[in-house]
C-alpha cells in the first residue's frame, strides 16, 4: 500500500511540474472524482485555493458548473463522470461559479489518463472564454472615457445611453432590431440592513460579474443606478431576449456569497423586457422594459416578463 501511495504522489508530482506552467486552469481527478492536483492558474481563475479544494470531490465541489439551460453539470451532465465511463475527451462551454459570487463562462476540456497504482483519473483543463476576455479588455478602454461604473466594472448610466441611442439610430435607419433588460435585486434593502453595505457592495460586484458572462460580447450591460442594471440585446428576436433574461436570472439565484462570518448569502433578481418598435424612442422602451419588470415583482418575483409587442 506504502509503495502505491508512493507511485501516486510521485505522479501527481511530476505532472504538476508541467501543469503548473500552464495559463489555463487544470486540475486532476481520480475515479472517484476527489480532487488530487490544482493548479495555480485554477486559482486566479475560480478564486479558490489548492488548500480549498484539494482532497474533496469534485461532484460536492464549490465551483458547482451550471450549463445554458439551468442544469447543475455535477449532477447531470459532467464531463468528469462522461469520461470516466467512456474513456473519450469532452469539451463543453459551462458557466463556474466564482469565490467572489460571479458566474464565469467556461470552455472546459476533460481528457482522460491513468494514474499508477490509482487506475483511471481525469485531467480538466478550463479558462474564460476569449471573446468575453476581448469584452473586458474593450470595457477597460472605455473607463478612460469615464464609463464605467466602477463597482461593479459593467458600464455606467451614461454608457447605456450612449449605446442605447446607437442601436435606436440602426433601428430607425435600417430596421435593425434591438431589445431592452431592465433587472432589479429582489430586496436589496433588506441585504444591506441585515448584512452591511459591504456585502451589498459584494452582492452588486457579483451581480455585475455574472450579467458580463451570461451575455454575448455585441450586447451591452450597465448598472443604471442603485440596484438596477439594464442589458442592451441588439439584433434579435422577443423570444430571443426572453432567452437571455432567464439566463441571467438562473445564474444569479444558483450563485452565493461566503460572507465573512461563516454565512451564505444568496440573492435573486426580476427582470423586464421590451423589443423595439416603430415611433419608440429610448424613453419609451425604458418605460416599457420597467413595466414589465414591475409585473415581475409584482408577480412574485425571480421572474422574467417580456412586454407585449
Amino acid at each position: 500500500m506504502q509503495q502505491t501511495d508512493e507511485r501516486t504522489s510521485n505522479t501527481v508530482v511530476e505532472l504538476s511540474s508541467i501543469l503548473e506552467v500552464l495559463h489555463e486552469g487544470a486540475y486532476i481527478v481520480d475515479k472517484d472524482r476527489r480532487i488530487l492536483f490544482w493548479n495555480d492558474a485554477a486559482e486566479t481563475l475560480s478564486g479558490y485555493s489548492a488548500r480549498q479544494v484539494v482532497g474533496s470531490r469534485c461532484a460536492d465541489n464549490i465551483l458547482r458548473h451550471v450549463s445554458d439551460d439551468g442544469r447543475n453539470l455535477c449532477e447531470e451532465g459532467c464531463p468528469i463522470a462522461a469520461v470516466l465511463q467512456n474513456g473519450k475527451t469532452q469539451d463543453l462551454v459551462a458557466y463556474m461559479h466564482h469565490k467572489d459570487g460571479r458566474r464565469l463562462a467556461v470552455h472546459i476540456r476533460a481528457v482522460p489518463m491513468t494514474i499508477p497504482g490509482r487506475g483511471p483519473a481525469v485531467l480538466e483543463v478550463f479558462d474564460e472564454i476569449t471573446e468575453r476576455s476581448q469584452l473586458l479588455k474593450e470595457l477597460e478602454a472605455l473607463r478612460q472615457e469615464v464609463m464605467i461604473d466602477p463597482l461593479t466594472k459593467l458600464g455606467n448610466r451614461r454608457f447605456f445611453e450612449i449605446t442605447a441611442e446607437a442601436r435606436m439610430k440602426s433601428w430607425e435607419n435600417r430596421a435593425i432590431a434591438f431589445g431592452l433588460l431592465m433587472f432589479d435585486i429582489d430586496f436589496f434593502k433588506k441585504v444591506n440592513d441585515t448584512w452591511g453595505h459591504p456585502a451589498g457592495d459584494a452582492v452588486l460586484e457579483a451581480v455585475g460579474g455574472t450579467i458580463a458572462a451570461a451575455i454575448r460580447p455585441l450586447d451591452a450591460a450597465a448598472r443604471y443606478g442603485g440596484e438596477e442594471f439594464v442589458v442592451v440585446v441588439p439584433n434579435c428576436t422577443a423570444d430571443y431576449l426572453e432567452a437571455v433574461g432567464e439566463r441571467i436570472r438562473m445564474l444569479i439565484q444558483t450563485s452565493w456569497l461566503d460572507l465573512p462570518g461563516g454565512e451564505r448569502l444568496s440573492v435573486t433578481i426580476s427582470g423586464g423586457g421590451a423589443m423595439v418598435r416603430k415611433g419608440d424612442t429610448i424613453d419609451s422602451l425604458l418605460a416599457r422594459a420597467d413595466a414589465a419588470l414591475y409585473h415581475s415583482k409584482e408577480h412574485g418575483r425571480n421572474r422574467i416578463t417580456i412586454a407585449e409587442p
